[in-house]
């Protein structure tokens, strides 16, 4: 099974998929804790994506697939 939850920064899209990840027992794959994640880390990758969020972009999808 696959469940994609869409939506606004701050909606509530993780807090969700944390519940029905527990309720359910099946994983979790944020692509915004990815990116946090990459950025903590100093990566390439996360140095990349941190040039789209500090312009207050999105990260392409090549640069998070690269992660």
């Amino acid at each position: 099974m696959k469940i994609i939850f869409l939506g606004a920064p701050g909606a509530g899209k993780g807090t969700q998929a944390d519940i029905v990840s527990a309720r359910m027992g099946i994983p979790t794959i944020s692509t915004g804790a990815i990116i946090r994640e990459a950025l903590k880390a100093g990566t390439e990758m996360g140095l990349k994506a941190k040039a789209f969020t500090d312009a207050g972009a999105l990260v392409p999808d090549e640069v998070v697939i690269g992660m």
